[in-house]
């Protein structure tokens, strides 16, 4: 009986938190007369997909497109490299001030992402970063770091030493147990923090918005806005329409290696 409850629980939760979703993709495929009537259509009487053709259609879709991959890469791959090699250092090295790096690392984390935004803005500012990718992708590894370095530390921690050392004693010198050794190991918690950086990068809107100040540099998620204006109102149907192309990459990337996500330790050091 009280496995009985807690699947019916848990029923209850997944469809609560799917509905929405779900009442995006219905949205998506309804003609604008549809989507503004007053009673609410939970299959769509009239499907369409000019919601669809009308968003990927629209001029800034490629352009934006392209910041966004462009974007996303930058910030997935330098967060993970700097995350291995500070994860690594913090958990392998001691010396003075590791443990004030790490309550700072902590602070940093813990801080939102809106309190850094006009330091942020005033030292691009300065530096003459405003409007480039480098100033966006410098802001999201920032936000991004903190939290890859705690999650990597946790995995180096658990690697014994001993493997260090055995493969050591068979000639291998630093890089080579970093690389052949100890990120087969930490391979999940790169994974984890990959996905993180990948859905911060990708989901931000006020970053892009601020510091790209031009129209041809802006990502995906301000394009979202662009369905909306005072003079016209919403486009429902578009938005809608837009926020299922915009989900698309996040759960196929996260399809593809949710597999490796629950790749353990001690397997990754079998096969290692």
């Amino acid at each position: 009986m009280r496995r009985w409850g807690v699947n019916t629980l848990a029923g209850i939760f997944c469809l609560v938190w799917a509905f929405p979703v779900y009442w995006m993709v219905n949205t998506a495929f309804k003609p604008r007369p549809d989507v503004m009537t007053p009673t609410p259509q939970f299959v769509p009487a009239h499907p369409t997909v000019d919601n669809f053709v009308n968003a990927v259609t629209q001029e800034q879709f490629l352009v934006n497109l392209r910041n966004s991959v462009i974007v996303v890469v930058a910030t997935v791959l330098t967060s993970i490299v700097l995350g291995i090699f500070a994860a690594a250092a913090l958990s392998r090295f001691r010396f003075p001030g590791r443990r004030t790096i790490m309550v700072v690392i902590l602070a940093v984390q813990m801080l939102p992402s809106t309190a850094l935004l006009i330091p942020m803005f005033t030292m691009f500012s300065s530096a003459d970063l405003l409007g480039t990718y480098a100033a966006l992708v410098l802001a999201y590894v920032a936000t991004v770091l903190p939290f890859s370095i705690w999650v990597m530390r946790g995995f180096f921690l658990v690697i014994p030493v001993e493997i260090e050392e055995a493969a050591q004693i068979d000639g291998a010198g630093t890089w080579r147990v970093l690389v052949s050794v100890l990120f087969p190991l930490v391979a999940p918690g790169v994974i984890a923090t990959g996905i993180f950086a990948f859905i911060a990068a990708w989901n931000d809107y006020l970053f892009a918005y601020t510091f790209m100040q031009d129209q041809s540099r802006y990502t995906l998620p301000v394009w979202l806005a662009s369905f909306s204006n005072p003079t016209t109102g919403t486009d429902f149907g578009g938005q809608m329409a837009a926020s299922v192309i915009f989900s698309v990459p996040v759960v196929v990337f996260f399809l593809v290696i949710q597999r490796n996500l629950v790749v353990g330790l001690s397997a990754g050091a079998v096969k290692g």
